[in-house]
């Protein structure tokens, strides 16, 4: 099944984790693939694993708090495959700390990589898609710009992936006269390698077990509950769905279990 046949698509954060986990999926599907993140050797050893021949994949190394490296993925995957035709802007960090201990620099880093990346990322890849005619941008946002979880104080992450929610929304009503969809999805906890960041291997084997219970549904996210959501919402499936914000959490969103 090749549903993404001769499309282009750019992947944030595409080194590991969700990003990787769609781009080895859309280039499964017939895609070519961009991927984007800040270790050169991660994005090749990951280019290897979505498509051994280097046909259908690109990779573009740089820090997506800059806008000039949403300008560099969007020349790449132009020079390489023609334009653009779908952005997953899912690059993202995170690292729970006490409201009361943020630091400005810890703000800004927060802000910078999971705001204003996405911000001049969607442009860039929104000016490119207008001259195709249109195309669909799917965003990671967060559960935790939806309800605050104790457990992991993320007052800042928080706030950015609010406004990440927020962006969905707004330019799904600017970009729809361009034939450019943009939605969001928001995980609950997916063991992901972003909590080697922060946390040896052995904490991180102790720490994320206990999160299983969080979940209604009784277990933690992989990457492909969330790609396939991704997937979903890139697709001419979701061809009528724009602006919404899709909380794929186990249930989290759905109630309090006791």
């Amino acid at each position: 099944m090749h549903r993404f046949s001769s499309k282009v698509a750019i992947v944030t954060g595409g080194g590991s984790g969700i990003g990787k986990e769609v781009a080895v999926r859309l280039a499964r599907a017939g895609a070519n693939v961009v991927i984007g993140g800040r270790d050169e050797a991660k994005l090749k050893q990951a280019a290897a694993e979505i498509d051994a021949t280097g046909a259908q994949v690109r990779i573009c190394a740089g820090d997506i708090a800059s806008p000039a490296t949403a300008a560099a993925l969007v020349k790449t995957a132009t020079e390489a495959f023609g334009g653009v035709d779908i952005l997953i802007n899912n690059a993202g960090v995170f690292r729970p700390k006490a409201f009361l201990d943020l630091s400005e620099p810890e703000y800004d880093w927060f802000l910078d990589t999971i705001l204003k990346g996405k911000f001049f990322m969607a442009q860039a890849a929104a000016r490119a898609m207008k001259l195709r005619g249109g195309g669909a941008i799917v965003q990671t946002g967060s559960l935790w710009a939806l309800q605050a979880i104790g457990a992991t104080p993320s007052s800042a992450y928080s706030a950015a992936n609010a406004g990440v929610h927020a962006l969905t929304r707004n330019l799904a009503i600017e970009l729809a006269s361009d034939n450019i969809r943009i939605n969001t999805v928001a995980p609950g906890v997916v063991e992901t390698p972003v909590y080697n960041t922060f946390m040896t291997d052995d904490q991180v084997r102790q720490t994320l077990p206990s999160f299983n219970a969080f979940h209604p549904l009784g277990r933690n996210g992989q990457p492909a509950d969330i790609a396939e959501a991704i997937l979903f919402l890139a697709s001419p499936s979701a061809s009528w769905i724009t602006g919404t914000v899709l909380p794929v959490d186990g249930g989290v969103m759905a109630g309090r279990q006791a």
